[in-house]
């Protein structure tokens, strides 16, 4: 199997390169015919490798591609999830090559969408066609069910879980899109944290005023902002919204050891990362704070005059986008009740605000021990020579959480990227050994079952 990928391994990313040439950018609505497009690649794409009953099925926005070969009677049936969505590109003039020009340099595919999640969803295509050449069938049922809104918190996805249990029922979910420890060290992933994404808005005056005749008499939209978001979180780090922590997990000994136990470099992250120092929540490591801690970041924020030169007003409009990873029980409803109320309570006078949710997602913890996800560890370790690790992963997934509760199946986080590899930045890129190793454990796993 591994010959036969590499003979094929430059055909393989040309397709991967023509699939990365759809700006299939799911946030941004000038984007629509993209995604759409992305979604037809796909199911040509899984015709071609031998997938039967494959459909374009829409949503009330982007659509869901589905396939299936259920021919492996009394085998075990595995469902592939990935998504062809991506993030926007910017800021575009950050990128070495264009972002939806896919470029190879130094063995690593640069693209948006390369590492997340493209290349790791086309490892799957590519290893059910190596599979259907070798043998002229599957060891196993697949089935496949790739969404075009997971970078938009999957909107439509959840619903269509929920109304379709029978039609996606399987014994293990596997989903590539998170990533090794570091290169040469493969990690199965056994928790997400949740997550709450927000943008506030204030406002105090009808229109932007002049300076030199309202200024330090009329209060100041940006300065109102400033103040709130600086109210986030206290000096040593903490998050202050009153009932924030509720819900989160005592970090006990054992789960301390548990964290402890993957490798952590923390000069080799700061020099790659181009950081002087780490920081986050005191009292506690860096990969406890990233893994099994919840946050509130400041993503963004906007007000004023942001042309070249200086404009002299006092600016009546400011916003500001916040997101929240969320761990335990914390619920992403509550949390948005408790940041709604905190904001009022610390809003200055003369400002009003406005507060809307943009994204949720709930935590989710999985079980290392499963059958399913140690017979992946096995596969990765045939292949790379290496066992895996079984990190607490800092970002989210959001439909991890509906697949385990309605198809009540394990759900195999078997990543292929680096997190070196700038997903959701400029430059992204994937390794290709990486891409080609991938298809091979893949197939590995799936006769293993």
């Amino acid at each position: 199997m591994k010959r036969n990928i590499a003979l094929h391994k430059d055909d393989f990313i040309k397709e991967l390169q023509e699939f990365l040439k759809i700006p299939s950018i799911s946030a941004l609505a000038d984007h629509q015919s993209d995604v759409q497009a992305g979604a037809e690649w796909v199911k040509e794409a899984l015709e071609e490798v031998g997938m039967e009953h494959v459909e374009v099925i829409p949503t009330d926005e982007h659509p869901i591609v589905y396939g299936d070969w259920l021919h492996a009677k009394g085998k075990p049936t595995v469902l592939v999830y990935g998504h062809y969505d991506v993030q926007p590109a910017d800021p575009l003039e950050l990128w070495e090559t264009p972002p939806f020009e896919p470029t190879v340099r130094d063995d690593k595919l640069f693209a948006r969408g390369a590492t997340d999640d493209k290349g790791q969803l086309f490892i799957h295509i590519k290893a059910v066609q190596m599979l259907m050449a070798e043998y002229g069938e599957l060891p196993v049922n697949v089935k496949f069910c790739i969404e075009g809104e997971e970078e938009i918190a999957s909107p439509h996805l959840g619903p269509f879980i929920e109304a379709n249990g029978e039609k996606l029922a399987a014994d293990a979910v596997v989903i590539s899109d998170t990533s090794f420890i570091e290169k040469g060290q493969p990690a199965i992933c056994t928790s997400l944290r949740g997550a709450l994404a927000l943008e506030v808005g204030v406002k105090t005056a009808d229109a932007d005023l002049h300076s030199g005749l309202y200024g330090g008499g009329v209060p100041n939209a940006i300065h109102a902002l400033v103040h709130m978001l600086d109210s986030f979180h206290d000096e040593q780090g903490r998050i202050t919204v009153d009932g924030f922590y509720e819900g989160v997990p005592e970090l006990t000994e054992s789960l301390k050891h548990e964290v402890a136990a993957i490798p952590f470099d923390e000069a080799k992250t700061k020099q790659e990362l181009g950081l002087t120092a780490l920081h986050g929540e005191e009292g506690f490591t860096f990969k406890e704070q990233t893994g099994v801690r919840p946050t509130l970041e400041i993503n963004g924020v906007t007000g004023g005059f942001q042309g070249e030169g200086i404009k002299t007003i006092v600016p009546s409009e400011a916003r500001a986008k916040i997101s929240c990873r969320l761990v335990g029980d914390q619920d992403p409803g509550h949390i948005y009740q408790l940041i709604d109320a905190h904001l009022e309570e610390h809003k200055p006078v003369g400002a009003t605000t406005t507060l809307n949710q943009l994204i949720q997602a709930k935590p989710v913890s999985l079980d290392s021990e499963d059958p399913m996800i140690q017979r992946a560890a096995d596969a990765y370790e045939r292949v790379y020579g290496v066992r895996p690790l079984f990190p607490k992963e800092g970002g989210s997934i959001p439909i991890v959480e509906d697949f385990t509760r309605v198809l009540q199946a394990p759900v195999v986080l078997m990543g292929f990227g680096l997190p070196s590899e700038n997903l959701h930045a400029p430059n992204e890129h994937f390794h290709l050994d990486n891409f080609t190793q991938g298809i091979e454990t893949v197939c590995d796993y799936l006769r293993s079952l």
